[in-house]
């Protein structure tokens, strides 16, 4: 390929992967970041002595190339874990999955699933995993019990929408599927046997999941941050900046939230902004604490599927590196879903965070007395909500942006659900084509 004038926006994992996997091949790049640090999600503050991500962030290795990758930009700096993961449900903590952990639960809870699951292998789920709902695929998988008591209400907190609305293009082997004998197994004892894509994973020793993108950094050049697109003409190829800068371009990469390009891009078909105007999504609001007992030390992050709660996920930076705590002190991350569909009221979240911490124990006694470092991050783009009109729109927007010759890349360019190793090699995809 001639060379090219190629553009990166965004200096989160994606973008830095990419711009890092062009430079490798003797090629320049530019990339701009609007904010004043790189990272993207992948950030990490001190607070009052506290390491708090800006949200929950681990790394999850089903791949060689992404492990040797990040094993050779962090060295001996990253730490190995066995994960420890639990669902609280019903006044008491089990572990994680619930599907296949049904020991400890009440009598009457465990019959009900274990009925509702055998019902359902009499009729076996059929070949025709995109026609279904999500909400068919859990019945059928799992029984209306273990539906009731953690599949549905989980995903309904977690997603905002009920799982009657969303397809099945997004599980890629997220949701463990234990089989007949190991629920079995979970019913008598606590299963011995681990589920799931993360029964291991790593984080950086020290400095917060941010050492990840700035080692990344490191080895890129012309990084520009403090730099917001303002606008994108597909026709000129240009991209102009907020400071009154324009720059032209051959290849623009994109990382930035796909529905932020609809207001972007200068001019574009109609069906194409009206293929915009289909894509959903939630938003996260995450409530990092420093806490002063060091609570459910042995425990990584906890599910809570119960209304009561309104948080779907807490996470403890304590047990991900000694670190990122001072003295004997814990720290907490709480992640609260909601949209359109489930709004929340801003001004009182925290508190009802806090107040639900108290209830299960994770903070004891009030919450005036035992935190002692807060720290809010609302992001507006969290998850895309895979609904029936998500496949088509995705398509027909991406379509038209490869066509200009703007590569969506990344978890929220190319619009995805994905993990952080996912948005690395995404990076690399997109960098395989120059």
């Amino acid at each position: 390929m001639a060379k090219n004038k190629i553009i990166i926006l965004g200096a989160g994992l994606a973008g830095l992967s990419a711009a890092w996997h062009i430079q490798k091949k003797k090629k320049d790049c530019l990339i701009f970041e609007q904010e004043n640090q790189v990272g993207g999600l992948c950030r990490s503050r001190n607070t009052n002595g506290f390491i708090f991500d800006y949200c929950g962030h681990l790394l999850h290795f089903r791949h060689r190339y992404a492990f040797r990758m990040v094993k050779g930009l962090l060295g001996r700096g990253l730490l190995e874990h066995r994960r420890s993961a639990w669902v609280y449900s019903h006044k008491r903590y089990t572990p994680y999955p619930f599907q296949a952990n049904l020991y400890g639960l009440p009598a009457s809870v465990i019959k009900e699933c274990l009925l509702g699951l055998m019902d359902n292998r009499r009729t076996p789920l059929k070949n025709k995993r995109y026609r279904l709902t999500f909400w068919d695929w859990i019945n059928t998988k799992f029984g209306k019990g273990i539906a009731r008591n953690f599949m549905v209400p989980y995903n309904e907190k977690f997603w905002t929408v009920s799982p009657r609305r969303l397809t099945c293009e997004w599980l890629d082997g997220f949701i463990p599927v234990p089989t007949l004998n190991n629920i079995i197994e979970g019913v008598v004892a606590k299963n011995r046997q681990e589920f799931g894509y993360n029964t291991r994973f790593w984080y950086p020793e020290e400095s917060g999941i941010m050492k990840l993108p700035l080692a990344l950094a490191r080895g890129i050049k012309n990084i520009y941050t403090g730099c917001a697109v303002s606008g994108i003409d597909l026709h000129k190829k240009e991209i102009r900046l907020a400071n009154g800068t324009r720059e032209r371009f051959d290849y623009l990469i994109s990382t930035i939230p796909l529905p932020e390009a609809n207001f972007l891009i200068k001019e574009m078909p109609d069906k194409v902004r009206k293929a915009f105007g289909r894509l959903r999504w939630n938003s996260i609001f995450n409530l990092n604490l420093g806490i002063k007992d060091k609570a459910c030390l042995d425990r990584h992050w906890v599910y809570f599927p119960e209304k009561e709660f309104c948080f779907f996920r807490t996470g403890f930076y304590h047990n991900f590196s000694p670190n990122l705590a001072p003295g004997n002190k814990g720290s907490v991350y709480v992640e609260v879903a909601y949209s359109k569909y489930k709004p929340i009221d801003k001004k009182r979240i925290s508190r009802q965070v806090e107040a639900g911490l108290i209830k299960c124990g994770i903070i004891s006694g009030g919450a005036e007395d035992n935190i002692c470092a807060e720290e809010a991050n609302d992001i507006h783009y969290g998850y895309p909500i895979y609904d029936r009109h998500y496949s088509s729109a995705r398509q027909e927007v991406l379509k038209y942006l490869i066509s200009r010759c703007m590569l969506p890349c990344g978890r929220y360019g190319s619009w995805s659900y994905m993990s952080m190793e996912d948005a690395i090699l995404d990076g690399r995809r997109a960098a395989e084509i120059f």
